[in-house]
């Protein structure tokens, strides 16, 4: 079991290089330019895999990525084929990731708690 486990780890590795490749090389769409594949996740029979993505784009064109990544579905899903021997090449389905976006207004948080804390001591050293 353990060797199946890593088997879809290294098949869902593989998945993210070539589909980063394929965005960044093939596609001309640009919707989709920029964008950074950040994970995927294959389930247990290879028959799909879920591509989680990230963007440093405004939230209001995420719209316009998806429709880009839809359309780009097909494209990616017969290249990614053709360069991995699979016995079955997995349906496609795009996430948008709010994890790095999430880590950036909790780091924005954490340093305008240290700002204001620092002000308060400050305040308090000068009284």
């Amino acid at each position: 079991m353990s060797r199946d486990f890593s088997r879809s780890l290294r098949i869902a590795d593989q998945i993210q290089r070539e589909i980063a490749d394929l965005i960044q090389n093939e596609i001309k769409d640009p919707r989709v330019k920029h964008i950074t594949i950040t994970a995927v996740e294959v389930t247990r029979d290879y028959s799909h895999a879920k591509i989680f993505y990230t963007t440093l784009v405004q939230r209001d064109e995420n719209f316009l990525i998806e429709k880009g990544l839809e359309h780009a579905k097909g494209f990616l899903r017969s290249n990614l084929s053709h360069r991995m021997k699979l016995r079955v090449v997995p349906q496609l389905h795009f996430v948008y990731d709010e994890s790095v976006e999430r880590g950036f207004r909790l780091s924005k948080l954490i340093d305008e708690a240290i700002a204001q804390e620092k002000d308060i001591h400050q305040t308090d050293s000068d009284n």
